[in-house]
């Protein structure tokens, strides 16, 4: 079951600094227990790519779903450098094109919220109001499928 988390950043921050508190923030429910926190699999785009994200993961036992930008592909076949410059080197990462195919959902998502006025624009002042104006942005999407 796919689940949505907002974090809110800076004005220019990038995305690939806040990925952690993303992924912390999505609570699963359970028949019994308490929710899942960790997700099966991290469907993402190129901006996740680091070496810091995918060692996080495999920590964790999380499966990626993140190609590596053309730019970098050569830097994973080379023994010296990684995908940031590190020494990663060796074989690319297994990436599943069918399983990003997935990942499509969720950025209509985004931008369909994005063409909610309210999340656009960016009129509340505070951050917990803009915060909570996104779930509630969802639903009416939702509801109006």
């Amino acid at each position: 079951m796919p689940t949505l988390a907002f974090v809110l950043t800076a004005g220019r921050a990038g995305d690939a600094p806040a990925f952690t508190d993303v992924k912390a923030r999505p609570r699963v429910p359970r028949r019994r227990g308490r929710p899942r926190t960790r997700p099966d699999v991290v469907l993402a785009d190129q901006a996740y790519c680091s070496p810091a994200i995918r060692d996080h993961l495999r920590k964790r036992g999380i499966r990626a779903v993140i190609p590596v930008p053309l730019d970098q592909q050569s830097h994973w076949t080379n023994k010296v450098t990684g995908c940031d410059g590190g020494n990663r080197g060796g074989r690319p990462p297994a990436f599943d094109r069918d399983a990003y195919k997935q990942r499509n959902t969720v950025e209509r998502c985004i931008n369909r919220l994005k063409q909610w006025r309210g999340t656009a624009t960016r009129y509340e002042k505070t951050a917990t109001i803009y915060l909570a104006g996104l779930p509630i942005a969802g639903i009416f999407l939702w509801s109006a499928r």
